[in-house]
């Protein structure tokens, strides 16, 4: 009888395909390529990712963000739809650091699971790979961990990070914001990546059909529908005059997010029925009961990203914008704040 001490071992039988992990890298390589970019000197498949920042910066000044995608990726995993998961994953540090001013320049992932299936992460890469086209960043590295025990059957885990760069002179910091300032409003392309878990809290009370008609797609289409990248319109509305402040609207919702960018002595007022907000928002607050003031903490309620213009630079704004796509409404305005007041006021 053969003794385990004498089985020779793989790491297949530990649980490890690394053939699968060199066929994913295949996969995945004409996806990368495609987002490739000025300064890119090596990516894929090296050690370390290489980028040069482009001689255009005279005081060029790096800005990252890390992210993941959250519990919406429960949500994936339920629908079993894995293609624009990715989308989600680079929108949410993209829009992070663009805020600030930067152009993104580059982005890496990280990709985790239990036992690797090569379509499904192709699907989620190839996600990633269109959201770096979206933002126009290069998809230059990243890693595959397959991890036994680590993670459920058919389960992963997904995170990133993006750096951009912005000149020095050039930052955005909400320092410029005054009274009278304008807000304005660009439309969110559904729940984004935030407030998933009370998401998933609902549908399980509520137990709806995800494929039947909701407004014209399927409540599931309409659930997933990937968080809306921002970069390339404002990076030209940027180019063309002065943006005083830029929101993300992601966990925190408005009423937490705007104060992010005010002076102490400032605060925001907005109009809550100066934007339509979509009809999944007025669904979950339906179904799941929840308070008009959990909902603006928890959801960007229809507001993706928030720009506050000079009074005199706004209505040129929203036509530029406009005209780029985006929805935009003005939504509301800076002025000083009083004792005890919050710094966003909804009302």
């Amino acid at each position: 009888m053969t003794s385990p001490a004498n089985v020779s071992l793989s790491y297949r039988d530990a649980g490890v395909d690394m053939d699968a992990g060199d066929a994913l890298v295949e996969a995945i390589k004409p996806f990368a390529k495609r987002t490739a970019r000025e300064g890119v000197l090596a990516g894929i498949g090296g050690f370390g990712a290489m980028f040069e920042v482009s001689k255009k910066f005279k005081e060029p000044v790096l800005v990252s963000g890390t992210d993941g995608v959250g519990t919406k990726l429960k949500l994936a995993f339920h629908l079993n739809r894995h293609d624009t998961v990715g989308i989600d994953l680079v929108a949410m540090s993209v829009n992070d650091i663009l805020v600030q001013g930067a152009e993104p320049l580059f982005f890496l992932d990280y990709f985790a699971c239990g036992k690797l299936d090569v379509p499904t992460a192709t699907d989620v890469i190839k996600g990633i790979a269109q959201g770096c086209e979206q933002a126009g960043c290069a998809l230059i590295g990243g890693e595959t961990a397959e991890m036994p025990s680590m993670y459920p059957d058919g389960e992963y885990d997904l995170a990133g990070f993006a750096v951009g760069a912005v000149e020095k002179s050039k930052i955005i910091d909400g320092s410029k914001i005054k009274p009278g300032d304008v807000v304005l409003g660009l439309a969110s392309s559904g729940a984004h990546s935030n407030g998933y878990s009370l998401v998933r809290k609902i549908i399980a009370m509520a137990k709806p059909d995800m494929d039947a008609d909701f407004h014209g797609r399927s409540l599931a289409d309409t659930l997933m529908e990937p968080t809306r990248i921002y970069v390339k319109p404002l990076l030209a509305l940027m180019a063309s005059m002065d943006i005083k402040g830029m929101v993300h609207i992601t966990g925190g919702g408005l009423v937490e997010n705007v104060p992010r960018v005010l002076q102490s002595h400032l605060t925001v007022v907005l109009q809550k029925d100066s934007w339509v907000m979509p009809p999944l928002f007025s669904w979950l607050q339906m179904h799941g009961n929840v308070a008009d003031a959990e909902m603006h903490r928890v959801f960007n309620c229809g507001i993706g990203m928030v720009v506050i213009v000079a009074k005199g630079d706004a209505d040129a704004a929203m036509a530029q914008l406009t005209a780029a796509g985006e929805t935009v409404s003005r939504i509301g305005v800076v002025r000083e704040r009083q004792d005890g007041e919050h710094q966003t006021q909804v009302e």
